[in-house]
């Protein structure tokens, strides 16, 4: 069986059906918009439901949808992860949750901590009591929901505290489609101006930069402590002329191999994490090139070694 260490290990929800996620648009009373009307159906975030459903004549023969499932419990949780060869987990939720996994968890999970950059020095504090005392091992940066992108200078006394307590950050790079925000919050430029403000920082461009994949590329090889995951794309398509995955797939297979890590996203695609894994696994890759990017990688950068 192979090794893996998943980037992006999306949590079911629980026993009870309740998500495991985080909670990114709540505010204190005095913050936001109190008098805002709804939202307008199908704008904002809701806009993603259109983008992945295929309809028309393109959704002949396509997958169907997947049926909803309860929720199950971290330990079942982990049976799944043990079944598809998947060692390690990266978690993306509520700081509480997070903290209460890794204290039942410890060696199967890393955990993200989520820290908004309007906090200042509060949100410093709490970054290094989340690492010094509930055992989380990395940041997580992500303009997509609170629009301030990655490079803004309200990140730079956390990215500080990342490199005293030796740990990386993850920042989603991507293009969204949020019809309420700029599609190129998370642009691949901002992860330049932050690796060369902060050279010993380790960093992951989550989901790897599409469609600036080739801008991407270009950075992942300018920088040496950058890195990059997979998470939320299909691994079927990098391999397909047109997707504009071409540079990434070549490049990574080649000058590349020891830069790239796997988020499986198996809960997005409604497919069993095995079945993701064996997409990676029929990418025209070298087979140590798989090993690397599967498990070797990850190890490294998260010195789990």
């Amino acid at each position: 069986m192979r090794k893996v260490i998943d980037l992006e290990c999306d949590l079911p929800p629980d026993e009870n059906g309740n998500p495991r996620k985080l909670e990114a648009a709540t505010h204190p009373p005095g913050y936001g918009d109190p008098e805002r009307l709804p939202p307008l159906p199908g704008h904002g975030f809701s806009n993603y439901a259109r983008i992945f459903t295929r309809s028309g004549d393109d959704a002949a023969g396509s997958e169907a949808e997947p049926e909803k499932k309860s929720g199950i419990s971290i330990a079942d949780f982990i049976g799944m992860m043990d079944r598809a060869g998947v060692e390690i987990g990266v978690l993306r939720a509520g700081n509480a949750i997070i903290t209460d996994i890794l204290a039942q968890y410890p060696n199967r999970f890393i955990g993200l901590a989520s820290i908004s950059p309007h906090d200042g020095m509060r949100g410093v504090r709490e970054l290094a009591r989340l690492v010094r005392e509930c055992g989380f091992s990395a940041l997580r940066v992500s303009a997509l929901y609170n629009m301030v992108p990655a490079s803004d200078r309200r990140y730079y006394p956390l990215y500080a505290k990342c490199v005293e307590l030796d740990i990386p950050v993850r920042i989603y790079t991507n293009m969204n489609y949020a019809t309420d925000r700029p599609y190129d919050l998370g642009h691949p430029r901002h992860l330049d101006q932050v690796a060369m403000d902060f050279p010993e920082l380790r960093i992951v461009a989550g989901l790897s930069g599409w469609p600036w994949v080739n801008e991407m590329v270009a950075l992942l090889r300018r920088h040496p402590n950058l890195y990059c995951d997979t998470a939320s794309h299909r691994p079927r398509y990098f391999g397909v002329t047109g997707s504009g995955w071409e540079q990434f797939l070549q490049f990574g297979n080649t000058l590349l191999q020891d830069k790239i890590m796997v988020g499986l996203s198996w809960e997005a695609f409604g497919i069993p994490m095995e079945a993701v894994i064996e997409e990676y696994a029929a990418l025209p890759l070298k087979a140590p090139v798989l090993e690397k990017w599967l498990y070797k990688n990850a190890q490294r950068f998260f010195r789990l070694e």
